[in-house]
């Protein structure tokens, strides 16, 4: 856990917010976007006061080469100096600023992280891939149904997959196990890029990744649970709040319309066949994904269809929450405590 590094000197709270709260900040760099939280303590949870999210594609290219390029570099940078200037002026009190995958695989990581430090104050933690799958399922564990003692969450990333299967009963989520699939959004559509749109490309990363579900399917026997009608299926990730938000034909993203919807794998189907038969252009003009996604959301729906028919489920829970999200809760909850 770190707290606001000691050559980040944030500016005191504004007047009329000091000493009425104390204000926290989250900040989730993982391989495509950079994305921070700002917010304050409320009863149940804790009140937005500030946000921002960029897709910088820090890890672009870095399968071929196993470093951060320069340009990408550069960019999270950019979009870093503007998260720090956002900590500063809410008067934040505690911070953590984790780094994910790429940060985790690329051999010049040290390096950026030192650049990232004196450019702009922040001093990013490079997490495991547990504890990123810990923190994701915290940040979204108020979306489960009682109704359900079984959970299976993911988080369809840039550079990987988290999955954890998890044990919820009364009220309480017990993590039984998690795992780190090597495939994200970057990582699948830049292996598959010279025949994203075909079918056999789309087949084929399809098969990988449930390749690379299945030992953990086994393991625990999940299949088997889900046929008892046992288990609910909840996804944080950019691949589904898209896909919910193309289903709902929402005229531009609404996150209170995605956040917690029930997308029926019926409607993952429609939809990802829908995207498949688009040219890019046209994914790109789509209010719900634009330029940044358009040439990576079919690798998110190969990642997504995967755990779909492994775990026949039938229905996923849409969450717009994750990483960002728990961290707050375990901020607040440890000065709580203090």
């Amino acid at each position: 856990m770190n707290s606001v590094d000691a050559d980040f000197r944030p500016a005191p709270a504004r007047p009329e917010a000091r000493g009425r709260h104390s204000t926290f900040a989250a900040l989730d760099l993982g391989t495509n976007n950079c994305r921070l939280l700002v917010a304050t303590p409320a009863p149940g949870g804790f009140r937005v006061v500030d946000a921002f999210s960029r897709i910088v594609r820090l890890g672009e290219g870095m399968g071929a080469s196993g470093v951060l390029s320069e340009a990408a570099m550069e960019r999270t940078i950019d979009a870093l100096k503007v998260c720090a200037a956002k900590i500063r002026r809410q008067g934040v009190i505690r911070a953590r600023t984790v780094a994910t995958e790429a940060c985790r695989r690329a051999g010049n990581c040290q390096d950026f992280v030192e650049r990232a430090r004196a450019a702009t104050g922040l001093t990013l933690e490079i997490i495991s891939s547990g504890e990123e799958a810990r923190l994701s399922l915290a940040g979204c564990a108020p979306l489960l149904d009682a109704s359900h003692p079984w959970a299976l969450v993911f988080d369809i990333g840039g550079g990987s997959t988290e999955l954890s299967w998890a044990r919820h009963v009364d009220g309480r989520t017990d993590v039984i196990d998690c795992v780190s699939l090597p495939l994200g959004v970057v990582t699948l559509g830049e292996r598959f890029s010279h025949g994203a749109n075909g079918v056999d490309a789309y087949t084929d990363m399809v098969a990988e990744v449930d390749a690379r579900l299945a030992p953990f399917d086994s393991r625990h026997g999940i299949a088997s649970v889900v046929e008892q009608g046992s288990v609910q299926m909840l996804g944080s990730s950019g691949t589904v709040t898209t896909l919910a938000g193309v289903h709902l034909d929402l005229p531009r993203y609404d996150r209170s319309r995605v956040d917690g919807y029930r997308l029926a794998f019926a409607a993952v189907e429609e939809v990802t066949r829908r995207l498949a038969g688009m040219p890019v252009v046209e994914r790109e003009r789509h209010p719900c994904i634009g330029r940044e996604r358009a040439d990576l959301v079919l690798a998110g729906c190969a990642i997504l269809e995967a755990i779909c028919r492994r775990w026949p489920v039938g229905t996923v829970r849409v969450a717009d929450r994750g990483v960002r999200e728990g961290i707050l809760l375990a901020l607040m909850a440890e000065a709580g405590r203090a």
